[in-house]
């Protein structure tokens, strides 16, 4: 059995979400505009199927090196974490006084003195359980990982990433309009996403809805049109 703090995984559902929906959409709008600005120049062969087939091929390669990360990365925080615990406990057992004091350290902060302290601390001490959960969060601020997270992150991460690079790309399917027209209805619905998942963000962690949707946007977007500028000067070359 583990402790309640145990049960909230690291990293979080939101930031999961964000992470690969984010950098999905931000990496494929990139690619995408700057073949856009590079179609503009005079003799370019640029079409709508090579910007399709850079962009899927991006999806394909993004989302699973994005998939990888978030397992590997949390693969060693939950490893961190079971190594940190092991030291703990043996800690405890070889030298108790020293872990007394880090506790002594830890309500001095919360406020505790004298006799009330030193009350607290026996009370925690006779909990050993208590005494090294108390020590992981509050010393070490390490959080418990279980072990399906990292792939659950993994799993998350991955499909987040996929659909953040479908969405620019949709406007491209459709053959019948222009090159230009398609980065325009990309760029829009890149930022209606972007607001969107600001929204979420916000509604979970209590934040301002509005000034969320915009910063996410607004950094989003910035990112994306970066790729239209080096895009437009790397066709001069």
């Amino acid at each position: 059995m583990h402790s309640a703090s145990e049960g909230h995984p690291q990293p979080t559902v939101l930031s999961d979400f964000i992470l690969g929906s984010q950098d999905g959409l931000v990496n494929v709008l990139g690619i995408l505009l700057g073949l856009v600005a590079a179609s503009l120049q005079p003799g370019s062969h640029v079409t709508s199927e090579i910007i399709l087939v850079a962009g899927l091929s991006a999806l394909g390669a993004e989302s699973i090196s994005m998939a990888a990360v978030a397992y590997t990365s949390t693969y060693s925080r939950m490893r961190l974490y079971r190594s940190e615990r092991e030291r703990e406990i043996r800690e405890m057992r070889e030298v108790p006084e020293l872990e007394r004091e880090e506790v002594r350290t830890i309500l001095r902060g919360w406020g505790y003195e004298g006799d009330e302290m030193e009350e607290m601390l026996r009370r925690i001490e006779a909990k050993p359980k208590a005494w090294l959960d108390l020590m992981m969060a509050f010393e070490l601020n390490l959080s418990y990982i279980p072990p399906e997270a990292p792939r659950r992150s993994a799993v998350l991460v991955g499909w987040a990433t996929v659909l953040g690079h479908l969405v620019p790309l949709i406007p491209f399917f459709f053959t019948q309009i222009s090159l230009v027209d398609a980065a325009v209805v990309a760029t829009v619905l890149s930022a209606a996403m972007l607001f969107a998942i600001g929204i979420y963000e916000a509604r979970v962690t209590a934040g301002s809805v509005w000034r969320s949707g915009v910063r996410l946007t607004m950094i989003g977007l910035a990112s994306g049109l970066a790729g239209l500028v080096i895009g437009h000067f790397a066709a001069l070359l």
